[in-house]
């Protein structure tokens, strides 16, 4: 007895961990990437790009700052759900970790790369230029192309984490079918959308179209599973 709940203790502190990290995660993403990134990037114009990461120099870090943050979340995360779901599906759990560890170290080369982009941004200890102007544009823009196409590779194996990770809570009956259903149709989302920038990026629309589609499921998914341990998780055995 005293066993039993010194394990559902271990799984509830697990359980909150993930749900923490969970939460702070999609507010450094929501930060990094919606907030900065699709702001001081435009894919396709160097010039523009260039001058505009230039001139907000302080807020490119703090982009790098984020990420930084979300990857150190991933590698918390990846340990909490393993420790959570464990006793639901121990092999599957370990996979899941697993995955999400190797998507962990493909943003950890997608950060560097906009380590590189903000040495090109030209502000070296004596505020001078790196590279001459256009070949500093034409490398940036370079750079940050590199980024989004590792980071979409990465969310590929990201999807196949998620995959388990959805399959395993829905075999844990304390953990409710419809969060286990999203993130199930958010791991389809991740692998589609990002199997399609990586191999069918000719097709805009489609990905477009699809981006959509799956927002909701993509959001709502593995958020709503971290809201669900982080007030719940635990306080009943998974295996339930």
């Amino acid at each position: 007895m005293t066993t039993s709940i010194q394990e559902y203790s271990y799984e509830r502190r697990a359980a909150v961990t993930a749900g923490i990290t969970l939460i702070i995660m999609a507010l450094a993403a929501f930060f990094s990437y919606s907030f900065i990134h699709v702001k001081l990037v435009v894919l396709g114009d160097a010039s523009t790009t260039f001058n505009q990461i230039t001139a907000s120099y302080g807020l490119f870090k703090a982009e790098i700052l984020g990420w930084i943050i979300i990857l150190i979340s991933d590698v918390v995360v990846s340990w909490a759900l393993y420790v959570f779901l464990k006793p639901v599906h121990k092999n599957l759990s370990l996979l899941g970790a697993c995955l999400r560890l190797t998507y962990s170290s493909i943003l950890g080369v997608a950060i560097l790369i906009l380590l590189i982009v903000m040495l090109l941004s030209g502000h070296s200890s004596d505020h001078q230029p790196l590279l001459p102007i256009e070949q500093a544009q034409a490398l940036m823009m370079l750079c940050l192309e590199l980024f989004e196409r590792i980071w979409s590779v990465g969310l590929i194996v990201f999807g196949a984490h998620l995959l388990i990770v959805g399959y395993v809570a829905l075999q844990a009956k304390r953990i409710p079918r419809t969060i286990s259903i999203l993130v199930l149709l958010a791991a389809v989302g991740y692998i589609i959308i990002h199997l399609c920038k990586t191999f069918l990026s000719q097709y805009d629309g489609l990905i477009t179209v699809l981006q959509v589609v799956f927002t909701i499921p993509m959001v709502a998914g593995e958020l709503g599973l971290g809201i669900w341990m982080l007030l719940q998780g635990g306080k009943q055995s998974p295996r339930a």
